[in-house]
């Protein structure tokens, strides 16, 4: 493949559900609406294509997804009629899916292509905000069940190369995910660990690599994740750009939701 300049990894808010389908939801969600758009502005040039890691699938060893043409998976409930038939038609990346499985291989981690996994809204949701025009080929890659910061560190380091190839990388979940806290109950939680995050971001790159490996001694961190999924997007990002500092492009402390969120963009 054609090498360009290295491109950086991203961790990102995803929002909640098909937000960008209902325009109360995506009235709340307007600062991260502006964070996505102005982050894909200050990207410069189109990558190639995207590969996301979504908090919103994990199999017992990575998946990559590797349909031409993936279908749609409405992975949420309780939303109305019409976000059931939301179509974002980007094409795949077959080609670069096979590559992919390739770097996992080749680097001792257990995979296989799924080609028959379908976009889920971790997915789609920001996706129709970055690129509206769904023109971008996409395809995700499947976090593993076991959660392990390591393990995922490591995918990430195995995937660096596509990084140089025009790929971007984007780890999709959220900063805080406690379903039962959202809109009342995860202030003071969200925002503890939203600081120890930052300063864990801040850090040396080793430093970092370590808070990262312990994260569940954090302030609130069970409080704010009682089950990582949303925060382990993060892991590959990191992963893929370990070495490289990290900036903070998204800071929200929302009156509606009650909870602090950030994202971040390595190297």
């Amino acid at each position: 493949m054609t090498k360009t300049n290295t491109l950086p990894t991203y961790f990102i808010s995803h929002g909640g559900g098909p937000w960008p389908w209902i325009p109360q939801m995506r009235e709340t969600f307007a600062p991260l609406e502006a964070s996505l758009k102005q982050m894909i502005a200050d990207h410069g040039a189109p990558p190639k294509a995207i590969l996301m890691i979504s908090g919103h699938w994990e199999e017992d060893e990575v998946a990559i997804m590797g349909a031409a043409k993936p279908p749609m998976l409405y992975d949420y409930s309780g939303f109305p009629p019409h976000t059931y038939d939301i179509t974002y038609d980007a094409p795949g990346a077959p080609d670069i899916a096979a590559r992919t499985l390739s770097l996992l291989q080749n680097a001792g981690i257990s995979a296989h292509i799924d080609t028959d996994r379908g976009f889920d809204h971790g997915l789609f949701a920001p996706m129709e905000i970055m690129y509206p025009k769904a023109d971008m080929p996409i395809f995700q890659v499947s976090m593993l069940k076991s959660y392990d910061p390591a393990d995922h560190i490591a995918i990430g380091r195995a995937l660096k190369p596509l990084r140089d190839e025009g790929i971007m990388i984007v780890g999709s979940g959220l900063s805080f995910h406690n379903l039962r806290l959202f809109r009342g109950g995860g202030e003071e939680a969200s925002a503890q660990f939203d600081a120890w995050l930052y300063d864990a971001m801040s850090a040396r790159p080793d430093a970092r690599r370590e808070a990262i490996l312990k994260w569940e001694t954090a302030p609130a961190a069970r409080i704010c994740h009682r089950e990582e999924d949303h925060l382990v997007p993060l892991f590959v990002a990191l992963g893929a750009a370990e070495n490289e500092p990290a900036t903070r492009i998204f800071h929200d402390v929302s009156k509606t939701l009650g909870i602090t969120v950030s994202n971040y963009k390595f190297g």
